[in-house]
């Protein structure tokens, strides 16, 4: 059953959803001119109340953000999913199995052991390439990989059968950074009739291109993942947020990449380590997705959190 703590709980013609204009009649601070990437937050903060993990007092302090002001509370950030590479995902996936273990062992139904959020796991980091620069390349390569890694795909295969939140990207799809963008990003989320947005956390440094979309996310470690995947908030301390304004558009012959390295060179001397960037302006709007997603992969160079 949702909550209506601070009276936040809307609803439309297809279901329920958290209301930022809610909470900010409810007197919690001027939430309408929070950055955006803070707003997406605040959302999941409310929407996860539960006065254990999250309580009334985490929204109370996310809606009064300021600029500049001194950062010293942490953020219960409760993900919508959560996105694997192959080198961090198979060890999560032997914890799983091996938490399904220990519950058999006591006498309980091993199926409790769930993830409790979508979790997508990517091969792409570990593939290699024997077969090169001829036609059939990709399929003898393919042939290969699953033939050197058999029981590890086997392994896979049982773990999306067991597990109902557990998919596996397979090898030959492409990197996981750009098979979320293309294929995994949903955009919003509808669980018990209440909508909300995407967001995630992402065992690949790169995860920050999914910020293309409007979808908050970034890279963590294995830890942090599975804390996530288990229905733990990933906690961050309340981030600075660094405005980008661009103006006009790119002049022809001149591309995305030579933008992102003229900002990463900009975001360097500004030292925005461990800070959410913003783009902003008609010269953002003018962006295609793909240019977007150019500028949100390399966060990680400037030192961003995305």
């Amino acid at each position: 059953m949702p909550h209506n703590t601070f009276n936040s709980l809307d609803s439309f013609e297809n279901g329920k959803f958290y209301s930022l204009p809610k909470l900010e009649k409810a007197e919690l601070g001027a939430i309408s001119r929070l950055p955006v990437s803070i707003r997406i937050v605040l959302e999941s903060v409310l929407r996860n109340i539960d006065g254990k993990k999250i309580s009334e007092d985490d929204v109370r302090a996310l809606a009064k953000w300021q600029p500049n002001a001194k950062r010293t509370e942490e953020i219960p950030f409760m993900v919508a999913r959560i996105l694997l590479q192959d080198f961090t995902g198979v060890p999560l996936l032997v914890d799983l199995a091996a938490m399904r273990s220990a519950a058999a062992r006591v006498d309980k139904d091993a199926r409790i052991i769930e993830p409790l959020v979508p979790v997508d796991l990517v091969i792409d980091h570990s593939v290699q390439v024997d077969f090169a620069n001829r036609p059939d390349a990709l399929q003898l390569n393919m042939d290969v990989e699953f033939k050197r890694n058999e029981s590890r795909y086997k392994f896979l295969k049982w773990g999306t059968q067991a597990f109902s939140g557990f998919r596996v990207v397979p090898p030959g799809i492409g990197i996981v950074h750009q098979v979320n963008l293309e294929y995994l990003a949903r955009g919003v989320f509808e669980k018990d009739g209440v909508w909300y947005p995407d967001t995630l956390v992402g065992t690949d440094s790169h995860t920050t291109m999914i910020n293309g979309l409007g979808i908050v996310g970034w890279g963590v470690g294995g830890i942090e993942a599975e804390a996530g995947m288990l229905g733990q908030p990933v906690y961050i301390l309340t981030p600075d947020v660094v405005g980008v304004h661009l103006r006009g558009s790119l002049r022809e012959g001149v591309t995305a990449t030579d933008l992102v390295l003229t900002i990463t060179q900009m975001l360097r001397k500004t030292k925005v380590v461990g800070k959410f960037v913003e783009y902003f302006g008609e010269g953002a709007a003018s962006l295609s997705v793909a240019d977007r997603a150019t500028i949100a992969n390399m966060a990680p160079e400037y030192g961003a959190t995305m």
